[in-house]
């Protein structure tokens, strides 16, 4: 038990598999191989002897009479961990339905787990069409199928990859049927399903945070559905991630056209703004879309109080007078930006960092995303507008990016649209801020949502794979940054469920419901939708239904989790939404 890599094999028939294995790897692997049966029994099986002789001969450990659903109760293998766990062909044996081998694959799992090292490997070997993936053919229907990634995931096990069982290349292999009958299973077409440890599903809370906001140092909670995007750190010089790499390439491609100056001022995610100053930086933004944010403390530094840069109270000096908010666009630094002394026109410049907005749970839209803002004054006559158009279009027509004009106002604007999410950024046409520039200039800012850009160029599905903390999500882009994305959990199970309440529509706002889905659920509902809505004629209270999606793109989420975290939401409902669970 003490190679370099230890493999344990359970439910060997004849042991010719494990022999072939032992054989192919080498002396580096140390092979574990155990079987249901006793020695006497399985002896009996034409080649077991010659098998087993051949593993021992190989320093081999070979065990009879082990249960594959009770690993760490037998006294040979419980204080041993294992890099890869393998189990061909599972079966109850004779005519057991597809439930009782479900319940056989969910018990190995759960007990494959308590002996494998944290970046081991549970490889289970089905039949065709028994494992309910797509990569069966033909696909049987999930409830006839053994729901394999859905029992693993009652053992924190997601689907990492699926390989073709090649027989073939195990010597002397030979398969002997369930309950080593003389019959074998179908090994043509027969796949491997490869499991991997997935992180645990870890509900949010509330962050403590401290912003200064010029002499101002503002002390407040995070809203909880926020707490898992910040300090990320995802635009910073180490990082590997999709994101800056999208804003590089980008910024790249635009300084071979225009002069490109990159403004490393640390702008605050915590703003000081009236209500309605979002919707003059951003005509599409409502005072519902904000963040906004009541600070637990505030603070305001006084030079001249103390050398020792002490702060006092908000409650003994004069405080701001409007709100705070966390920062919706990035638009709202423009005039900061053209301000600035070292603003030169005929030049962009660009910010990045992270917004917030509030949104509903949907595949296509996140509550914070990373922004890129391009600020710049260009001479009217050469329409710059256009230009920043045609310059967008070439570099982005290829992944599916449209668009579209627009007229707001004053304002002249084109939109950009992907199929998954329309208006994820845009060129805009603004007035001047500063008398003094030339009044034949025309002030261009240009405002993209760097994660949806990620998420279309990478081809990553669910954008809530960019906040993952698994590892395995940046590995391929720290080593081919430009390379196609692949994801470590395959066809993850998809579960739905209803909930209904009465509500008082006169304050019941359902971004509020949307964010408490967000927490009870720790981040794990992919789609919400409202399925059915009564009005009482008398009452005057509403009830309303809401179907749930649940779905994690890198955790592995089980029925029984889901039941869990249902009955969580279900728990805080009244609690923070003053509504009543029908």
């Amino acid at each position: 038990m003490s190679k370099t890599r230890e493999v344990l094999l359970v439910g060997e028939g004849n042991f010719s598999f494990s022999a072939a294995l032992s054989e192919n790897a080498g002396d580096e692997v140390g092979v574990t191989a155990t079987c249901f049966h006793s020695e006497n029994q399985t002896c009996r099986q034409e080649g077991a002897e010659l098998n087993i002789q051949r593993l021992r001969e190989r320093g081999s450990v070979v065990l009879f009479e082990v249960d594959c659903t009770c690993l760490k109760e037998h006294k040979a293998i419980q204080h041993h961990l294992f890099d890869c766990v393998i189990f061909n062909f599972p079966h109850c044996g004779r005519k057991s339905g597809v439930k009782k081998n479900r319940i056989l694959l969910l018990k190995f799992f759960q007990s494959a787990i308590a002996v494998l090292k944290d970046n081991g490997e549970v490889h289970v070997t089905l039949c065709n069409g028994q494992g309910g993936t797509p990569c069966d053919s033909p696909v049987r229907e999930w409830h006839n199928s053994w729901q394999v990634v859905a029992m693993a995931a009652e053992a924190g096990l997601i689907l990492s990859e699926i390989r073709p069982f090649d027989y073939e290349a195990y010597q002397g292999y030979r398969c002997t049927g369930y309950r080593s009958q003389d019959k074998g299973f179908h090994v043509e077409g027969a796949l491997t399903h490869i499991f991997t440890r997935s992180l645990p599903h870890t509900m949010p809370e509330k962050l403590k945070m401290e912003k200064t906001i010029g002499k101002e140092t503002v002390c407040f909670e995070l809203p909880a559905e926020l707490r898992n995007y910040m300090n990320r750190n995802f635009l910073g010089q180490q990082s590997h991630h999709p994101v800056k790499t999208v804003q590089e390439q980008l910024l790249r491609e635009l300084k071979s056209v225009w002069p490109v100056c990159t403004i490393n001022e640390d702008f605050p995610e915590l703003v000081s703004c009236l209500p309605e100053t979002p919707q003059s930086c951003d005509s599409t933004l409502t005072h519902s879309d904000v963040y906004w944010i009541k600070p637990t403390d505030t603070y305001i530094f006084d030079q001249s109080e103390t050398e020792q840069n002490d702060c006092e109270s908000m409650d003994e000096q004069q405080s701001f007078t409007g709100s705070y908010a966390l920062r919706p666009s990035l638009l709202l630094h423009v005039q900061e930006i053209t301000q600035n002394e070292d603003f030169s026109p005929g030049t962009l410049h660009a910010v990045s960092g992270l917004v917030f907005q509030r949104v509903p749970i949907s595949l296509s839209r996140s509550p914070a995303f990373h922004q890129l803002l391009l600020v710049g004054m260009f001479p009217a006559e050469s329409h710059p507008l256009q230009c920043f158009q045609d310059c967008l279009g070439s570099l982005l027509a290829a992944y599916g990016v449209s668009f579209e004009e627009a007229r707001i106002g004053l304002e002249k604007q084109v939109w950009m649209n992907s199929k998954m999410l329309p208006k994820f950024g845009r060129i805009t046409s603004l007035p001047s801020f500063s008398s003094a520039l030339d009044e034949d200039l025309q002030l261009i800012a240009i405002s993209i949502n760097l994660d949806h850009l990620a998420t279309v160029i990478f081809g990553i599905s669910d954008w809530r794979l960019l906040w993952s903390a698994d590892p395995r999500f940046l590995k391929p882009f720290e080593l081919n940054p430009l390379g196609p994305f692949s994801s470590f959990s395959l066809y993850p199970p998809s579960y739905s469920h209803d909930v209904s309440f009465w509500m008082d529509p006169e304050i019941y706002d359902e971004l509020d419901f949307h964010a408490l889905v967000r927490v009870a659920s720790c981040g794990s509902v992919k789609n919400v939708a409202l399925v059915d809505r009564f009005r009482h004629p008398h009452m005057g209270h509403a009830s309303l239904c809401y179907r749930l999606t649940y779905q994690s793109s890198d955790r592995a989420l089980s029925h029984s989790q889901v039941l869990g975290l249902q009955n969580q939401l279900r728990r805080l409902l009244p609690l923070r939404l003053q509504v009543t669970l029908r």
